[in-house]
Parts: structure tokens; sequence; C-alpha cells
């Protein structure tokens, strides 16, 4: 089953209106995805906790096996 960036990054935008996102495959074989995220949801939260509000918004991937690996890159909006 092939990972489908384009339903990662709808995820992520539905998870955090406004955010900008970028979804991309870094070895092109669905293995070493990354995600750039800036988000106003962002500001005031610790790096950690805004790995975590993407990485939740993903979940569903992640539990049926979709993805396996996502660095998340995030900044405050």
């Amino acid at each position: 089953m092939g990972v489908d960036l384009a339903e990662l990054k709808s995820m992520i935008e539905a998870a955090l209106p406004g955010a900008s996102v970028e979804v991309s495959d870094e070895d092109g074989a669905g293995q070493h995805l990354r995600a750039d995220v800036k988000a106003p949801q962002f500001q005031g939260l610790s790096r950690v906790d805004q790995h975590r509000l993407v990485k939740a918004a993903v979940k569903p991937r992640f539990d049926d096996g979709t993805v396996h690996a996502l660095s998340v890159k995030t900044e405050p909006a």
C-alpha cells in the first residue's frame, strides 16, 4: 500500500486549520517521510508539543501501518 502524501497533508491541515503544510517522500520509497508545518496553533508550545500535534493528526496512518516514520519540522506561524 503506497503512502498518499496529499492525504497526509489534508489530515494535518484538517487538524491544524490555517497551517502551511508540505509533506515529502525523502527516499522515494515511502519509508522516509517529512512534514514541514507552520501553524498558528504552535505559538507558545514546546517543539515536542508541536510535533505531537502533527503526529496525532496522522495517527490513523501510523495505526494502519501505511506510515512507519515521519520526521517533523515545525514553526509557529
